[in-house]
């Protein structure tokens, strides 16, 4: 399976969108939703960056069209795991303007209105950032124990399951355990979205590796359709949603060079900001070499071998 990663090279990013002839839902960090009368939405992926759960007031040039064409390639390989909540409509099938087609093309995706699970489903296949924190004080991640002596950057023995709740833009998440997933839900679908998140990760974490790409780790996101069944939803396995890393370049025991945006959290740890809003703008250079390295870790998993 291939797919060309195409970006117009914007001179301006999208920041925010406004549709005259669609209701606004919401504004994500990343996402501007709209209703489609009362059983589609339509999600469009803005230029928008955030960091440590800040939309930044300095965007990436067509990143959210980077971002939606990685989400429908893995969408496409994985859906016999799980499905998925695009839909059959097409941009051709909403009251439009000419320009709004235009910008919303390459940007956005039409899927089923679904019931939204209150849970983030992440994944870890390695010993880093807030888990590789954990670990050091307590010898656990999220409270699930580990073996001991393990290194930064490790992988671990086997990919583990630590879910976070959903927060408000401007809020951060926070780490739960599963038994606050199963009050949450229930135990049958906690069980199913453990199940489903963690074979989610390790088929795509194999199919990243043949392609030079580690995969650290992941969040998901379900929602449940009319019928009560599982169904993924959002966006999936895409630098703003997961920890890449480049292959030939992983040591244990070191931070490895990310694909992801580790390089826009890495400047923004050397200013004097507290990470809370406003979110301070960033240099030009962060900005380019941010955007370089979404196109190129984009390019690198949806290429053929």
């Amino acid at each position: 399976m291939s797919q060309s990663v195409t970006t117009s090279n914007s001179l301006a990013p999208v920041l925010e969108t406004s549709l005259q002839n669609l209701p606004l839902l919401a504004r994500g960090k990343v996402r501007d939703i709209y209703a489609i009368g009362d059983q589609h939405m339509l999600i469009v992926a803005t230029d928008r960056l955030s960091a440590f759960d800040v939309v930044l007031p300095t965007g990436v040039a067509d990143k959210g069209k980077i971002l939606t064409q990685v989400a429908l390639f893995w969408f496409e390989k994985l859906k016999d795991i799980v499905p998925n909540h695009l839909s059959d409509l097409s941009l051709d099938d909403l009251p439009l303007s000419a320009e709004e087609k235009q910008m919303l093309t390459g940007r956005s995706m039409l899927v089923k209105r679904l019931k939204t699970l209150p849970v983030e489903a992440i994944v870890r296949g390695y010993l880093i950032g807030s888990g590789w924190k954990d670990y050091q004080q307590t010898g656990t991640v999220c409270g699930l124990p580990l073996p001991s002596g393990l290194q930064m950057a490790q992988q671990l023995p086997e990919p583990i399951f630590t879910p976070s709740t959903k927060a408000d833009v401007g809020l951060h998440d926070i780490n739960i355990s599963y038994t606050q997933v199963e009050e949450k839900i229930g135990k049958n679908l906690a069980t199913q979205m453990r199940q489903v998140s963690i074979e989610l990760y390790q088929r795509a974490a194999a199919y990243a590796l043949e392609h030079k790409i580690i995969i650290a780790d992941t969040k998901f996101e379900f929602g449940l359709d009319e019928q009560g069944q599982l169904v993924l939803i959002d966006e999936i396995l895409t630098p703003d949603s997961s920890r890449f890393w480049a292959a030939d370049e992983y040591r244990v025991g070191k931070n490895p060079p990310s694909f992801d945006k580790q390089i826009v959290r890495d400047y923004l740890e050397t200013l004097d900001w507290d990470k809370t809003y406003p979110g301070p703008s960033l240099p030009s250079a962060i900005v380019a070499k941010t955007a370089e390295k979404y196109r190129e870790v984009a390019t690198l998993l949806t290429q053929s071998n």
